[in-house]
């Protein structure tokens, strides 16, 4: 278990903000979710996932989450070690070690990851079936 505190947890990254409403007798109800991940720049990184009434209340939420979720990912010249291919459901996913220079090679989501875990080049593709 790896304890929050401890870490220098300064890298953090607003993954989503999503509005969701809820629609009754009265109106509108209007709630939030986030997704944050956290870390430390050095191979600790957290993701977390809040829900509220207000944008700051969910991000928070989210934050705290996070913090709770920290795994240690093994790092080789800020680079992963060895290639990864994983599969869920219809998606398949390839990870795969750079050479120093190259840079972050993904979008969206799986870039706030990368930085926030601290690599510095990865080669990230989604593969279909």
């Amino acid at each position: 278990m790896i304890n929050p505190a401890e870490l220098d947890l300064k890298e953090e990254s607003v993954i989503r903000v999503s509005r969701v409403a809820k629609v009754t007798s009265r109106g509108k109800n209007f709630r939030f979710g986030a997704l944050v991940v956290i870390g430390d720049g050095n191979g600790h990184v957290g993701i977390g996932q809040g829900k509220a009434g207000e944008v700051m209340s969910a991000i928070n939420k989210a934050k705290e989450e996070a913090k709770q979720n920290i795994v240690k990912i093994h790092l080789v010249n800020k680079t992963i070690p060895h290639k990864i291919i994983s599969r869920y459901s219809a998606s398949q996913v390839m990870l795969k070690p750079a050479s120093p220079g190259t840079g972050i090679i993904a979008g969206g989501p799986m870039r706030a990851v990368f930085e926030t875990l601290g690599v510095q080049a990865v080669s990230y593709t989604h593969l279909t079936l």
